[in-house]
């Protein structure tokens, strides 16, 4: 009889979690902290932090927590690219330092593993803030990924290795490689009813309304076809 073992070819964990990280130490504990359920059933064999170039002591956080340092120039897209190439499990994780997983993220990973091989699966959003603002603006992030397949990169991303490298991985783009890499797995994203939760402080500071504005401009002129170095410079200011 033929054996049906191909998606976990060995006894060894399958995930690889691979975390950017530019100055954000801080809040990288309470992050690490929303991984430990995938530890302990078994999951997660490896935590990489791919860092741009950070000054707050991001080499003390990955000795202390036992995770890979890979070290490199700033730019989310490259960050990420490297984390990838450095990354042993069949399977990535995609986590950004300031999201953190909701309870039961394992069994909805172990199940996507076993079921949903030909596909990734991101998570749907919520925001560490009880505003009316921040509950309308995650709804309609859920609702774009939903109905137009482009979920941003502080939904995570959960993808194996193969599909990962038959869209050809992360671009190197300082902006936008999430949507890029959508784009690539377009009517191949699984939409987890789990929410992770990430940080709204750039909401709060410039305002749910400018912010929420902004990100709907820049993603409209990144699909026009504007290079997302002119895009990031724009971000910047």
């Amino acid at each position: 009889m033929e054996s049906h073992k191909a998606h976990l070819p060995d006894m060894r964990a399958p995930i690889s979690v691979i975390i950017p990280t530019l100055n954000a130490t801080p809040q990288l504990r309470d992050t690490l902290l929303s991984l430990m359920e995938g530890l302990d059933s078994g999951l997660i064999r490896e935590v990489i932090l791919t860092d741009g170039g950070s000054n707050d002591g991001v080499e003390k956080m990955a000795d202390f927590v036992g995770a890979e340092l890979v070290v490199g120039p700033s730019g989310r897209g490259g960050q990420l690219r490297r984390g990838a190439e450095a990354a042993q499990g069949d399977w990535l994780l995609f986590l950004h330092a300031d999201t953190h997983l909701p309870e039961g993220w394992g069994q909805a990973a172990l199940t996507h593993l076993g079921h949903e091989f030909g596909k990734a699966l991101v998570f749907s959003l919520r925001f560490r803030a009880r505003s009316p603002m921040a509950r309308f603006t995650a709804r309609w992030a859920n609702l774009r990924s939903k109905l137009f397949g482009l979920p941003y990169g502080d939904q995570a991303l959960l993808i194996s290795r193969e599909l990962y490298e038959s869209v050809g991985g992360f671009e190197e783009i300082p902006l936008m490689e999430d949507v890029a890499m959508a784009r690539a797995l377009k009517g191949k994203i699984s939409l987890s009813p789990l929410a992770v939760t990430t940080d709204p402080s750039r909401y709060q500071k410039r305002g749910w309304l400018v912010q929420g504005s902004r990100n709907l401009w820049l993603l409209t002129r990144y699909l026009l076809g504007v290079d997302p170095n002119r895009l990031a410079r724009a971000y910047r200011r």
